[in-house]
């Protein structure tokens, strides 16, 4: 069973989804991935999100633009967390989209990544799953440590060549 669904307003989010779904793929996390829009499919949205639960969900990451209702709609249905991803946009540059998702109504929380955040949906997803899961928590840990260790090689890259011949 999936425990984390990933769903999209339109495909043009997938450059952005994508990210979150390989590192969930990375972590060894099953999840599913679809295309709904609540504004166009409304019967179809709240099946999917009133079902998720029952599917094995336990953390929904939802990407919208605009007026990025998928999201809140989400997190009014389902009752575990959802993470929203504002998408940058044409018109306001997703700012838009971030507004939309972080202003939430009292008692119906999103957790918000940043703009185009899709990376950082994914981890903070398995962060939630390694609150009751040992070996996530570990590989987690392991992910962090490599993060570390690549920001120390550039660093001792630099100074090993100088700012001019760093590339």
């Amino acid at each position: 069973m999936a425990k984390v669904a990933i769903v999209m307003g339109s495909d043009s989010d997938m450059p952005i989804m994508k990210k979150a779904a390989e590192f969930l793929d990375q972590m060894g996390i099953d999840f599913e991935m679809t295309i709904i829009s609540a504004h166009r499919e409304p019967d179809i949205f709240f099946e999917w999100a009133k079902g998720a639960k029952d599917r094995g969900v336990k953390v929904i990451i939802a990407g919208a633009g605009k007026a990025a209702h998928l999201p809140g709609m989400c997190a009014a249905l389902f009752p575990m967390p959802v993470i929203g991803i504002p998408m940058k946009t044409s018109d306001l540059g997703g700012v838009d989209s971030l507004y939309s998702i972080v202003q939430m109504p009292s008692g119906i929380p999103v957790a918000t990544v940043a703009i185009n955040g899709g990376l950082n949906a994914g981890i903070l997803a398995a962060k939630i799953l390694a609150t009751s899961d040992e070996a996530l928590l570990e590989k987690l840990g392991a992910y962090s440590e490599e993060m570390k260790q690549s920001v120390v090689a550039k660093a001792e890259k630099l100074d090993k060549v100088g700012y001019k011949d760093y590339e």
